[in-house]
């Protein structure tokens, strides 16, 4: 409730969130699920701003007869804004942009603005455009061939090719089950959130061991498709057309034999069918599943960027129960969809109500440099640098 509400007035959490949160940590014993919920906020002192996300870089505004989030979260974001919008005067500052953004969405149909901005990249969605689909489950799991069971993590290698929270997330909880896990990261663009709060990137990278590849050279994309046949498990938050540059899919991967058990794909809208290449946030995309909490005034954030810690602590616990089952399996898992899964009335709540502030579980490792356990990976694995 920190983090969910008017700055000056704590809303209830959605019902189906609170249910679901402790389900969805059954897979580790003794893990504080909600905390995960937080610890970004707490970890940078964020507090709960209405319909303006806990970090800012997202709004809720009124659109036709709806409402739509947009996120401006990257320079490039505000950069496309003008095309986004068909604008012959440029906004030069980011108050005039999201005032010409909140004024052009009430004069604009939302299924085209929506459409213009999956072409250009834009993270925009449509308050509860994927609730209540059946079409859609959270996790769309696909056995690609046959392995022995594993109950737990000790001695598999997992390869981590994720960025920024929810995919890092699902690697830290791995590694703290047991895993060996490796995070993989381009030299030339490397995981944004080291550019933020420095704790919380230790906290869901300290666990790991720290490679870097130069994916604009030939070289450099061998030897991560060496890495990708040495691991048991491989966790990409990347659009499909993202890996094909690399030659790599996930589908072959598994099912060649000889590479990933489990192969981990997070995405806004699913790795198949239009959302395929959308991009998405952890709060637009948990709008997008109708995880919102709702006032007379229309829909407010809940929580921070929440479809980001939900879908992390999804994907873990699919992959865990994916080794449990045998087999060899490709895991498409959908931040909208979990994120729909979980939506609910909201909770009461009652004068003289204490709420408690966020918190983080500890950070006991620094996360390494980047690259800086490239040479010892290496050779560990076998793979020839």
């Amino acid at each position: 409730m920190a983090l969910t509400g008017w700055p000056d007035e704590p809303i209830g959490p959605p019902e189906g969130l609170m249910e679901g949160i402790d389900r969805l940590a059954r897979p580790f014993p003794g893990l504080d699920a909600l905390a995960l919920l937080g610890e970004r906020a707490a970890l940078m002192g964020l507090w709960r701003r209405g319909s303006t996300s806990c970090g800012g870089s997202c709004r809720l505004l009124r659109s036709g007869d709806g409402f739509m989030a947009v996120s401006l979260a990257r320079d490039e974001d505000m950069e496309m804004v003008p095309a986004w919008l068909e604008l012959e005067t440029v906004p030069t500052s980011a108050p005039a942009v999201w005032s010409t953004v909140a004024a052009k969405l009430t004069e604009r149909d939302p299924h085209t603005l929506c459409e213009r901005a999956r072409l250009i990249g834009l993270p925009v969605a449509r308050v509860g455009e994927a609730a209540g689909s059946e079409e859609r489950r959270p996790v769309l799991e696909a056995r690609l061939g046959e392995a022995a069971p594993r109950d737990d993590m000790t001695g598999l290698v997992v390869v981590d090719l994720s960025a920024l929270w929810a995919g890092p997330l699902c690697g830290d909880l791995l590694a703290r089950a047991g895993a060996t896990v490796v995070k993989v990261e381009s030299t030339q663009r490397p995981d944004g959130a080291r550019r933020g709060t420095r704790a919380f990137f230790d906290l869901l990278n300290g666990q790991k061991r720290s490679v870097a590849l130069d994916l604009q050279s030939r070289h450099g994309v061998r030897i991560l498709h060496a890495l990708v046949r040495s691991a048991d498990i491989v966790i990409e938050a990347s659009r499909p057309r993202a890996l094909a540059q690399f030659g790599l899919d996930a589908g072959d991967a598994v099912a060649a034999g000889t590479g990933p058990r489990v192969w981990v794909s997070i995405t806004g809208y699913g790795r198949t069918g239009e959302g395929a290449n959308r991009v998405a946030f952890g709060d637009d995309a948990a709008a997008a599943g109708g995880l919102v909490a709702w006032t007379d005034d229309g829909p407010l954030f809940c929580v921070d960027a929440v479809a980001d810690p939900l879908t992390g602590l999804t994907a873990a616990g699919a992959c865990v129960d994916a080794l449990r089952s045998g087999g060899r399996w490709l895991l498409d898992v959908s931040m909208a969809a979990v994120s729909a899964g979980l939506v609910g009335p909201a909770l009461p709540t009652h004068s003289g109500l204490v709420v408690a502030a966020p918190h983080a579980r500890p950070v006991t490792s620094r996360a390494p440099d980047l690259g800086g356990d490239t040479a010892l990976v290496l050779a560990d694995l076998g793979v020839d640098a």
